[in-house]
């Protein structure tokens, strides 16, 4: 009754609310809770993910209460760093959901990305607590879609947009540096709060320390068998964008001990000859879970994803690193995020680069491609990566789909006939 009243003081729309709230308990139980030979340590994410709109929700409007701000994002080039370093709240938003497409689709075409009309479906209905408790959305340009977007979004709540470059050369990571550095500002503005040297190296500690804690945790997948599933790989992945940085570093940790234990004596949810999957493409945004569920409940594992919901958001090279001046730290930050090989740049050798040499790392069989369907940036790409890992002698099978259950069927098909031919 009490997360409930918090909601309706937030102004969510509790009639809609509680319709995507009937039907996300059973999508989320088929997904995780029907799986053998889970770890045990999963059950901290489990509970997260299960009260998803609650406690996490209260814990962030508390703070509000007591003066902290709630900044919210969708990706992975906005330097949580600035914003826990102005003790503010560092949200990844829901966008993954059919729920909120028809509502994102009265305000955008049709022929929008799922991601998009999903996020300004969950504002413009009212249906996500996070939203309604976000002081403010900071957005980017890596795709047309989502610029446009913002200008929408912007007109029903705070809304910064930091502009990426869209190449890499030297001036343009300047350039990063300085729109970092006038986000920081923005983030002083928003907070009341200054950003001292100390401080951002302290945050710039704390995020470290979670990104080192999820490349443990996926080193551990690189085990055959796996020790996990690629579903709550995924999940704790997703997780990572919404908790506490510092508890979620900690109960990521107590996960990757029970895993080394579960790696030593061979415990895994699968047998030795399942066959391996590296899955690139679009990012996963809480709660799709879609591929993930199909691929496995066919007999595959995951066992690493190239996206900005797996090994983009960590594995970059060398973390930020310290420095003595407030000039140092953004020019760390702003080369680590440089490093980030997304489909908005051009040209994106690196990330076919990346692809291949993961494929590797992770002793892989195949390669499942995702696009979500009119995302334009990874779709064009992937003649490039067909190209690139045609040449290396590496299976890959390309899906595009959405967030609907109507294709469903058809994709399982196309992966079991996949894993049949590997």
């Amino acid at each position: 009754m009490e997360t409930r009243k918090l909601w309706e003081d937030l102004g969510v729309d509790m009639e809609k609310h509680d319709q995507l709230m009937t039907a996300l308990p059973t999508m989320f139980k088929d997904v995780f809770l029907t799986q053998e030979k889970t770890p045990k340590k999963m059950d901290y994410f489990y509970g997260l993910a299960g009260d998803i709109h609650g406690q996490r929700v209260k814990e962030i409007n508390e703070g509000r209460k007591n003066g902290r701000k709630a900044i919210a994002t969708f990706c992975v080039f906005v330097p949580e760093e600035i914003i826990l370093a102005a003790d503010g709240y560092a949200i990844g938003l829901c966008a993954g959901s059919q729920f909120w497409v028809p509502d994102g689709e009265t305000v955008l075409p049709r022929n929008t990305c799922p991601l998009i009309k999903a996020f300004m479906g969950a504002k413009v209905g009212r249906t996500c607590p996070y939203f309604e408790s976000t002081d403010l959305v900071v957005g980017e340009t890596t795709c047309d879609g989502k610029k446009k977007a913002w200008e929408l979004l912007g007109e029903r709540m705070p809304v910064y947009v930091m502009e990426l470059p869209q190449m890499k050369k030297d001036g343009d990571i300047d350039e990063w540096k300085s729109e970092i550095e006038r986000f920081k500002d923005k983030v002083e503005e928003v907070t009341g709060n200054k950003i001292t040297t100390e401080k951002l190296l302290e945050s710039m500690k704390i995020i470290r320390n979670k990104k080192d804690a999820l490349k443990r945790f996926y080193n551990l997948r690189k085990h055959n068998p796996a020790p996990v599933s690629g579903r709550d790989a995924l999940l704790v992945t997703q997780l990572s964008f919404f908790d506490d940085p510092v508890r979620f570093t900690e109960k990521l940790n107590e996960l990757c001990d029970e895993l080394d234990d579960r790696v030593k004596n061979d415990v895994s949810p699968f047998k030795k000859d399942t066959k391996r999957i590296l899955l690139s493409g679009t990012p996963q945004a809480l709660p799709n879970w879609k591929l993930h569920d199909i691929i496995e409940k066919s007999g595959a594992s995951i066992v690493c994803e190239e996206t900005c919901t797996g090994t983009r958001y960590f594995d970059r090279g060398e973390q930020p690193k310290d420095g003595s001046s407030m000039d140092q730290l953004m020019d760390s930050i702003a080369h680590d995020g440089m490093d980030v090989n997304c489909a908005c740049f051009t040209p994106n050798d690196k990330r076919t680069d990346d692809i291949i040499r993961l494929f590797k790392e992770y002793n892989a069989d195949g390669v499942i491609y995702e696009d979500l369907t009119f995302c334009t940036s990874y779709s064009i790409e992937y003649a490039r990566v067909e190209k690139a890992l045609k040449e290396a002698g590496i299976p890959l099978l390309h899906l595009e789909t959405d967030y609907s259950d109507e294709d469903s069927g058809q994709l399982q098909t196309r992966v079991e006939a996949f894993l049949e031919m590997l």
